[in-house]
């Protein structure tokens, strides 16, 4: 709702009449509605993604009615009257429209084909995005034009707030051509300026820290709690107790959940897992990670167990369920070699600056009590093997004897030793087997008891021994950055050929997407390019409009690094739709050049000039509508907002930067691309 209130400020501001500012007004609410429709059709729910592409889209939607609107009152205010202004302008603008319309939809079809997880996540951001954009490029062509004719009115006497405006931004428009004619005449420093801005686009990418999903508050923290080995479920219970009550003592702690005992997330008696709920994030004022932060010391002195948090997210590809947030898994068909590598590479990665939280899932220790039968012995009492385990399972199985039913209920009945027997290997010397005259013989007259250690569990990855090293990222450091220092310890170890290291759950999504992210811009670029080259039946225009995009990039990195925020997957998402937004500027000023160079004959030079000047009204006007449509984005707020802050921080950067540049260097690569197709042409006759 803040989007739109900002969108339709800023065409008031620009139009400065309440019916020219109801009429592009109109676009937001039908395109939505639309999109709702398409929506309920394809099956899509409202969720984090079609929220944020109907968040951004307030923004686009207005674009086509602004310009077509700008175009109308511009002839209204010559002199036209409304209907032959309607007619006209949008005669005009259509071509343009429809440019935009397909070019920001070709920039959304790479997002399509992503592929993994994160497409699927993002293939509905997309579909939503594009259909509310081409709703919008509809009512712009057919509604918006029929409502100006209708409701614009010409010659009104205008308010004070008009005329003050209209002088403030004819004062705007005098100093930028002033500024531009003195550009125009010192070309090559301008071109020097846009390639320099290409080169550190390139540099600041390869810079800026890599992550892949921002961490959420959603107001739960996951823990994970692990205890000695050889701990017992008496003991674990108390110790996991402790932690739970030591947890509810924070302040910003609602209320938890405690498990322990095995079942499909606890594989071993020694671990547990506690879910922490906390207060809202207006009472409790610190983010889950703070939180986090100040529950560690204070869960320190606790005795005999460890808890590893982290908070749970909306978004996750990880299909296990592991103490820290990132996972790493080392293979080795050797066991034993596995148990020795495994403690090495954790002891390694624990002292990396870039990591915390490491621990793995690893569990040899556990003790182990091992029976050998004296056989001669045991045949001379007439005593079998299978005796011997029937009477261990008796005592120790739980072996189900009967069952009572009632009218209500049924009841099994378990047969087990006492509590004194079951308390540790000594419990052994009160089993008592029958010898082959009835007497009673003790169990430890025909077996020798070892005391040993040994696996609780084996965990396996593809038929293989495996152990999964979990951790976590330290203060300041990236995702980016914990795989390099992850993958320089490897090297650096010498592992053995029969090791293997790879990566899961969220890291290894995040390694696929780094390697997909360029080629992911690429594919925009070229699908852009493509399009353009077809609506304009040039391969040299279509350079020129896209030059307006390097700028777009750096303004987007250095916003994201002055908020000291990570390149991720949103904020890539956040750069594709720079190159639909930015690239509408290069359009309208391509647009009006070519048709006043090939239906007025006039020169590039001052047909390019005048495109600047009276495109830059609905230039400015699509670019505040688009920044401020962001800015809901950007500021954050409730929960798992932090999903959505890269994005619009990305857009308003790249914004702010692309439009202070380009308006200068569009025009200058326009003139050298016209120039290079004069000598192209003057060569092939």
């Amino acid at each position: 709702m803040l989007a739109v209130v900002l969108v339709v400020l800023v065409i008031f501001l620009f139009l400065r009449n309440l019916p020219a500012t109801a009429i592009p007004s109109v676009a937001v609410p039908l395109s939505l509605v639309g999109s709702f429709g398409v929506m309920y059709l394809l099956g899509f729910s409202l969720n984090n993604l079609s929220l944020m592409a109907l968040t951004i889209s307030t923004g686009f939607v207005v674009d086509d009615a602004i310009v077509m609107i700008e175009n109308i009152a511009r002839y209204v205010e010559e002199g036209d009257t409304p209907l032959a202004a309607a007619l006209k302008g949008s005669k005009q603008i259509g071509f343009t429209i429809i440019s935009l319309t397909i070019s920001l939809i070709a920039v959304l079809i790479p997002l399509l084909f992503m592929g993994d997880v994160v497409g699927r996540l993002f293939r509905e951001f997309a579909i939503t995005l594009g259909v509310t954009i081409i709703i919008s490029a509809v009512v712009s062509l057919t509604l918006t034009p029929m409502m100006c004719a209708r409701l614009l009115k010409p010659g009104h006497e205008q308010g004070r707030f008009f005329n003050w405006t209209q002088t403030a931004f004819d004062s705007i428009i005098e100093h930028y051509g002033t500024s531009l004619m003195w550009v125009l005449r010192h070309q090559p420093a301008t071109l020097l300026v846009a390639l320099a801005t290409l080169a550190l686009t390139v540099l600041l990418y390869i810079h800026i820290p890599k992550g892949f999903f921002p961490v959420q508050d959603t107001g739960v923290i996951m823990g994970m709690s692990q205890a000695p080995q050889s701990i017992s479920f008496p003991a674990m219970a108390s110790r996991q107790q402790a932690l739970a009550a030591e947890i509810l003592k924070d302040p910003a702690v609602e209320s938890l959940s405690s498990f322990i005992g095995i079942d499909g997330t606890n594989t071993t008696l020694n671990s547990g897992r506690i879910q922490i709920n906390l207060k809202p994030l207006a009472q409790r004022r610190l983010s889950a990670s703070q939180v986090m932060e100040r529950l560690q010391p204070a869960l320190e002195p606790v005795e005999g167990i460890t808890l590893y948090m982290q908070p749970v997210q909306d978004l996750t590809v990880d299909a296990r369920v592991s103490r820290t947030q990132y996972k790493l898994t080392v293979e080795d068909p050797d066991l034993a070699h596995l148990n020795q590598l495994a403690p090495r590479l954790m002891e390694a990665l624990g002292q990396r600056p870039e990591l915390s939280g490491v621990s793995s899932d690893q569990q040899d220790q556990g003790l182990r009590a091992q029976l050998t039968i004296d056989r001669g012995t045991a045949a001379r009492l007439g005593i079998s093997p299978q005796a011997i385990d029937d009477a261990l399972y008796d005592a120790f199985g739980q072996r189900q004897i009967s069952t009572i039913f009632t009218e209500l209920n049924q009841y099994r009945v378990v047969l087990a030793a006492g509590a004194g027997v079951t308390q540790g290997p000594q419990g052994l010397n009160a089993i008592y087997l029958r010898g082959a005259g009835g007497g009673q013989v003790p169990l430890m007259a025909v077996a020798r008891l070892e005391q040993t250690t040994g696996p609780l569990a084996i965990s396996r990855q593809g038929q293989f021994p495996a152990v999964t090293i979990s951790f976590d990222l330290a203060p300041g450091s990236s995702l980016g950055h914990a795989v390099e220092a992850i993958q320089t310890t490897a090297q650096a170890m010498d592992l053995p050929a029969s090791a293997r290291l790879s990566f899961q759950g969220t890291a290894l999504a995040f390694m696929a997407s780094l390697k997909s992210q360029p080629l992911l811009i690429l594919a925009a670029l070229v699908t852009v390019y493509i399009v353009l080259g077809v609506l304009y039946e040039s391969y040299i225009h279509p350079v020129t409009i896209l030059s307006t995009l390097p700028s777009a990039g750096v303004g987007a990195v250095l916003a994201l690094m002055a908020f000291k925020l990570d390149f991720t997957v949103i904020a890539v998402i956040g750069v594709i739709l720079l190159i639909g937004i930015v690239k509408k500027n290069g359009i309208m000023v391509i647009d009006f050049a070519l048709e006043a160079e090939r239906h007025e004959g006039k020169p590039p030079e001052e047909a390019i000039f005048e495109a600047c000047l009276l495109r830059f009204r609905p230039i400015m006007m699509t670019t505040m509508a688009a920044l401020l449509g962001a800015l809901p984005l950007a500021l954050g707020g409730g929960v798992g907002s932090e999903l959505r802050v890269p994005m619009g921080i990305a857009i308003i950067g790249g914004l702010v930067i692309s439009q202070a540049l380009t308006l200068y260097t569009t025009p200058v690569i326009y003139l050298y691309f016209d120039r290079l197709a004069r000598r192209l042409r003057a060569r092939r006759a």
